[in-house]
């Protein structure tokens, strides 16, 4: 039999970048390297309603042949294989395993709390961060793990650190596009401090995918931008640290409060970029302030505003994170996490 199987959104001929797709690839890969990839099978969710039957068929086969049963769905997703993964494990007894996508599965519960004994039939719920971690814990869980969000990014070196920047500050976003990660928040902040230091204090750099329903809002906005902002398009993650950095830091000011472990800050750690971030729920699991990064109230304009203009008068004090940045990406390696977790299961 083969060790592990995994359902996931690869998007197998397409070539997306969101952060569910890459969460689910760079498992699997580090899955395949660790235990071969003829111990290793993936059944791919891309494709929506009309692929819902070699979804089921491909799932089937999966618990036929694999000792360790693996999901990372979406949210819609969740309702479809939780149970469908339960009626299988009643025929084929495997070891099965809730990989959660970002930060906001305890406040699903709430809507859908018929889910919540079939979830606990997992042989575990690995979570992202210990905020989760806690939550589903004082809902009576006693299946959940820890398991950090991880990318096989090539760490830049102490010595090839930039430690001199200058007006004006470049600093960039790395993530989806679209109106929920506080884009139009950021630009506008970042243009409230350059017209009132009558200069250029920063300038953005936008890279990421333009998430479908915001492609004309996006467009538009873009014939308004002035020179000091620019959108870069995609990067595929294997790119990510030469094309970050040399910049002076990456913004994250997200709207979306229950975020887990985004992708962008483990980008951002492996090229030595300090983050300016909104404080989402997690926010203490993965950027120490003032350390590794700074932030500011959640969703708060006002609070974005005072940091950059705080920045703009200090830039020394980012700079100065730049290393611990560095010393921080070692904890999201695949190898250590994938590791662990087949040394404790497998």
């Amino acid at each position: 039999m083969k060790k592990v199987g995994i359902v996931g959104h690869f998007g197998f001929g397409h070539d997306l970048l969101n952060g569910q797709t890459i969460k689910v690839k760079i498992l699997f890969q580090e899955f395949q390297k660790q235990l071969g990839a003829e111990n290793t099978m993936a059944v791919d969710t891309h494709g929506g309603a009309k692929k819902v039957p070699s979804m089921i068929a491909g799932t089937i086969k999966m618990f036929r042949q694999c000792e360790n049963c693996m999901v990372l769905p979406a949210y819609k997703g969740v309702l479809f294989f939780t149970p469908l993964f339960s009626v299988l494990n009643k025929i084929y007894h495997r070891r099965t395993y809730y990989i959660v996508v970002g930060g906001w599965l305890d406040s699903y519960l709430d809507k859908y709390k018929w889910l919540e004994k079939q979830l606990k039939n997992y042989t575990a719920i690995c979570v992202e961060t210990t905020t989760m971690k806690k939550a589903l814990e004082k809902r009576g869980f006693q299946n959940i793990e820890l398991m950090k969000n991880c990318k096989e990014l090539q760490k830049l070196s102490f010595e090839e650190l930039p430690h001199s920047f200058t007006e004006p500050y470049a600093l960039c976003t790395f993530s989806r596009v679209m109106k929920g990660k506080g884009i139009e928040n950021l630009i506008h902040a970042i243009q409230e401090v350059n017209e009132k230091a009558g200069s250029t204090v920063y300038t953005l750099d936008i890279y990421g995918e333009v998430w479908k329903d915001y492609v004309d809002e996006f467009e538009a906005m873009k014939k308004e931008f002035p020179d000091y902002i620019k959108y870069k398009g995609s990067v595929n993650y294997d790119q990510s640290v030469d094309t970050l950095k040399n910049y002076f830091a990456l913004a994250f000011p997200t709207l979306f409060y229950t975020e887990g472990i985004p992708g962008t800050i483990i980008d951002a750690y492996a090229a030595g970029l300090p983050v300016i971030s909104s404080k989402w729920e997690s926010y203490d699991d993965v950027i120490e302030d003032n350390i590794t990064g700074i932030g500011y109230e959640f969703g708060s304009d006002d609070a974005l505003v005072e940091v950059l203009e705080m920045i703009k008068s200090n830039p020394q004090k980012m700079i100065d994170m730049k290393e611990a940045c560095l010393r921080k990406a070692k904890e999201f390696s695949p190898k250590a996490i994938v590791g662990g977790f087949i040394q404790k299961f497998f």
